[in-house]
């Protein structure tokens, strides 16, 4: 009994241990964030032993966890409709609200969902939930796409799903099929799927077949750039929660289908230093010192390498692959993608990705929105239910179905 009373208190210190992270003083809900992060933390490394055991890929496994405590079945209900459907070949999530009598078509958002290219589900409650609100709230048709997970395919695979998909949706009778209004459609994604957004917007201008073209672009908090692991947001938010950077890089490293021993290569920057030769013409489009404001930059410096290994870029091109990384795309491209959205979140590794993206597409002549919330973090749209519902969710999904409610 008195081994019980001294064992207690141990076993509760350390577990106090674990959760505890230092976080900074404007982060919603602290305590939950912690609760939250040392949940995923238990959950991968459970999930990397049974890799290291050779069971199972251990994105497989943690992919199967989540779908299988979080899946929905594909239902219909009075107020949104419900239905699974494949368009050319790629399986998609279509909501659609009820028919009003004093409108005849209605406008559409395609949604890319998030998880590092190799988690989560348009099917999984988050998301499911995330689109039955945004049809709800916009009175649109929303369709998510289900574009498939590393590591069963890798880089250019989700990105093609994703253009295919948004192509097949964005053709003349798909449209009547779903009574939309062709001037009225969004293409929108959080994370690694506003990756995908971005990419996809950028390709659809140069479609010069395409019949109907996206009005908006909504990004949140997107992944858009391997090119610099040492941005001020990357240096700053380093070891935040949800995303620290040494998981960012080893979500790209699954996505171009990589080695992890290229990790710390990649987290120094040797794979774009000054004398590997193709990355040379890329520095100047993601020079953050110049756009990037002083309250970002604050007092971090470029760590930009003279020598690096360009060995790196040779046996992983889609690092330079503008498909894989829309910040690298030429003026020219960027002049031609649709009035942005772009939702930032202090807290994140990725901040500057967005805060980047949206200073180029201004300067190409683009109308954006930027949207930077100060006490938020990565992923946190999409918690917005128990046990995982916090306030920056609630948030910044509502600022960011306004802006769509507002512009579309």
């Amino acid at each position: 009994m008195r081994a019980a009373w001294l064992l207690l208190p141990a076993l509760a210190a350390l577990s106090a241990y674990y959760v505890y992270l230092p976080l900074p003083g404007a982060v919603s809900d602290p305590w939950k964030l912690m609760l939250l992060d040392a949940t995923f933390r238990a959950v991968q490394q459970t999930c990397h032993l049974i890799h290291y055991l050779r069971l199972s890929h251990h994105l497989i496994v943690l992919n199967y966890l989540i779908c299988t405590f979080d899946k929905l079945k594909s239902v219909s209900s009075e107020d949104i409709k419900i239905t699974d459907a494949v368009f050319d070949g790629v399986e998609v999530r279509v909501f659609e609200p009820p028919a009003k009598g004093d409108e005849s078509l209605k406008r559409s958002v395609v949604y890319i969902h998030g998880g590092g290219w190799a988690l989560a589900s348009a099917r999984t409650s988050l998301y499911n939930n995330l689109c039955r609100i945004m049809a709800e709230s916009l009175n649109a048709v929303v369709v998510s796409v289900e574009y498939r997970l590393v590591p069963k395919v890798w880089f250019p695979e989700q990105y093609h799903d994703a253009l295919r998909a948004t192509r097949h949706f964005l053709q003349p009778d798909v449209l009547a099929e779903y009574s939309v209004d062709p001037s009225r459609i969004a293409i929108s994604g959080d994370s690694a799927g506003g990756n995908l957004a971005a990419a996809v917007c950028q390709q659809l201008s140069k479609d010069e077949d395409l019949p109907v073209r996206p009005k908006l672009q909504a990004l949140i908090y997107p992944v858009l750039q391997a090119f610099d692991f040492n941005t001020p947001s990357y240096q700053q938010n380093m070891n935040m929660p949800v995303l620290p950077r040494y998981v960012m890089i080893n979500y790209w490293i699954d996505y171009i289908n990589g080695n992890y021993d290229l990790a710390h290569e990649l987290l120094i920057n040797n794979h774009t230093a000054l004398n590997v030769g193709r990355a040379l013409s890329f520095h100047a489009r993601l020079n953050w010192t110049s756009l990037l404001p002083p309250s970002f930059k604050k007092n971090y410096k470029p760590v930009v390498q003279s020598t690096g290994t360009e060995a790196i870029v040779e046996r992983l091109p889609a690092l330079l692959d503008v498909r894989a990384m829309p910040l690298l795309a030429d003026d020219a491209t960027l002049a031609r993608q649709p009035r942005t959205y772009m939702l930032i979140c202090e807290n994140d590794v990725l901040r500057d990705d967005g805060a980047m993206y949206a200073a180029r597409l201004e300067r190409a002549g683009v109308p954006v929105t930027l949207d930077h919330f100060h006490d938020c973090f990565h992923g946190c749209m999409i918690f917005t239910v128990w046990p995982t519902d916090f306030s920056a969710g609630v948030q910044t999904r509502s600022s960011y179905i306004k802006w769509l409610d507002e512009n579309l």
